[in-house]
């Protein structure tokens, strides 16, 4: 059995994937590359994916598939993967080779007993275009560095530090066990990734090592302003997922308390970003459905929506009128220049 399957989803991605699958490949053959080509058909993907596969047969499987977007792509990952642990690196982004083997070697001492780590951490670096100094996003003041914990060692983690997909890797059993099935189609859907497998995460360790690069800078790319605008009706989608995933959850996921904070928490930042995309659109359509999404989670969770619109956030995207959206959209692009995002 493999050590680490890392799932490598590509569309359309000639022109940069080799990047990725070259420094990947220094891992040598504990690891399993699974190149998932989501039915790209305007380059030479396809062909790249059955080239490394030819010659790297130890360690890369090329998997081909019909268009379904990101979350398929990973969904393909995971259905295929035969490694103890599981990780996703995005086809234009790349890793830090000498992260990756400290990674390596600290999931090798757990390869005997993989149920005892459910979920390693490790930094990442926001490698954006243009800019000389690049923000990592670290969590040495939230967890325990270097050894074992669980929620309740967790402290109060910042606006801007939470799990994401670049910083998460999940035991494989444990993903498949969670039942997750990312939609298809959708953007976004790495909010969903590292949301609903962690009432099934106990153990966890941190490694404060700068281990994945994040590139941003692509005018395609689907983190930026005007492109998530354009496509807000999928991040209200991921938006709604998490709602009710937390909300039907909840009387089990209120067991560990610190986790549901945690979760809780972010589900308001989603909330947030999905508020202030509908709010910077200008558009009545757009505001409607900002209304309709409060709505709904008051509907479903009186208790939940007093929490989010009450703090800071909630407060600012409810504020009535053109000023108030305004100030929304001001603070937004306050935040945007403090924490780097887009």
């Amino acid at each position: 059995m493999k050590l680490l399957s890392i799932a490598i989803p590509c569309y359309n991605s000639a022109a940069y994937m080799r990047n990725c699958i070259d420094i990947l490949l220094t891992g040598g053959v504990e690891v399993e590359i699974i190149i998932v080509d989501d039915g790209s058909t305007k380059d030479d993907t396809a062909l790249i994916a059955d080239e490394y596969a030819e010659k790297y047969p130890e360690i890369v499987r090329a998997v081909h598939k019909e268009n379904g977007g990101h979350g398929s792509a990973v969904n393909a990952g995971i259905e295929h993967a035969t490694g103890l642990y599981f990780k996703v690196v995005d086809s234009d982004d790349w890793v830090d080779i000498t992260a990756y083997k400290k990674i390596l070697d600290k999931l090798r001492e757990y390869q005997t007993q993989p149920e005892n780590l459910d979920m390693l951490l490790s930094n990442y670096v926001y490698e954006k275009q243009g800019e000389k100094h690049k923000k990592v996003i670290q969590y040495r003041h939230m967890m325990p560095v270097d050894t074992p914990f669980t929620w309740e060692d967790c402290g109060h983690f910042k606006k801007g530090h939470y799990i994401l997909m670049h910083s998460v890797i999940f035991r494989t059993k444990l993903l498949k066990k969670s039942g997750m099935k990312l939609p298809e189609h959708t953007f976004y859907v790495d909010n969903i990734y590292v949301f609903e497998p962690l009432p099934y995460v106990k153990n966890m360790y941190y490694m404060d090592v700068d281990f994945y690069r994040y590139y941003i800078g692509r005018e395609d790319q689907s983190v930026n302003e005007s492109i998530m605008i354009e496509r807000i009706d999928q991040q209200l989608r991921v938006n709604y997922i998490m709602m009710d995933y937390l909300i039907d959850k909840k009387r089990e996921i209120l067991k560990q308390p610190h986790l549901y904070r945690y979760m809780r928490n972010y589900l308001e930042i989603i909330t947030t970003i999905s508020s202030v995309l509908a709010i910077r659109s200008k558009k009545k359509e757009n505001l409607d459905k900002k209304a309709a999404l409060w709505s709904y989670l008051k509907g479903r969770d009186e208790r939940l929506h007093r929490y989010l619109r009450s703090g800071i956030m909630g407060i600012a995207m409810n504020l009535p009128g053109s000023i108030g959206r305004a100030i929304a959209s001001t603070g937004y692009k306050v935040a945007q220049k403090i924490y780097k995002f887009n």
